[in-house]
């Protein structure tokens, strides 16, 4: 039978180097472990509950989604990981269902956005971290119906980069588009933008 530690470096190795509280208690691993483990070097503790080998590369997506289970990424946070975008989120984006409290979210640099309960399932897929870690994350009809519907506009340039490559995108969904733009009431800006483009 292996030992804790064993487990511990086993389930470091399956998530590119970080391992949770509840890994470790799915695993049956004592939390004392991952103390021991962070006294020793061997561990570094990155937040409450998330731990990585010393050396691994921190993944702030990664460990927002852990934090924040509830909440998806959304608007520019989405198009960046979808790469619609060359800019770097400054801060993250996060769509939250109506009623969640999001006052710690906002401590954490996060724009949280909340979303009718009918809207907040709305498009939700997994994708990769561009550290290679899941991520809930809307697709990218989803996020262009969001990024058009900001007040005052949002930042046009992203708007009409993001845009524009999904016109020219071989995977692009009209239909779905259209039909996301209809429900959450988008759907006169986003023809405006399809009419220039296609």
């Amino acid at each position: 039978m292996k030992n804790h530690r064993e487990l511990i470096h086993e389930i470091l190795k399956e998530n590119k180097g970080f391992i949770t509280a509840d890994h470790a208690a799915k695993a049956e691993i004592p939390r004392r472990c991952l103390s021991d483990m962070t006294k020793a070097g061997v561990l570094y503790k990155v937040d409450r509950g998330i731990y990585s080998l010393s050396d691994a590369w921190e993944d702030d997506f990664y460990f927002l989604q852990y934090r924040f289970s509830k909440g998806i990424f959304s608007h520019e946070t989405a198009l960046y990981i979808h790469n619609m975008t060359d800019r770097t989120p400054i801060s993250y984006t996060m769509t939250f269902p109506a009623g969640y409290n999001t006052g710690n979210v906002r401590s954490q640099r996060v724009t949280a956005k909340l979303a009718t309960m009918h809207n907040y399932d709305l498009g939700i897929i997994d994708l990769m971290s561009p550290s290679g870690n899941p991520l809930k994350v809307y697709d990218i009809e989803r996020t262009l119906c969001d990024i058009v519907k900001i007040k005052h506009g949002g930042d046009i340039q992203v708007i009409n980069q993001a845009m524009k490559m999904y016109a020219g995108s071989k995977s692009r969904d009209i239909a779905k588009l259209i039909g996301y733009a209809e429900r959450l009431r988008v759907k006169s800006k986003i023809l405006t933008y399809m009419e220039v483009l296609l």
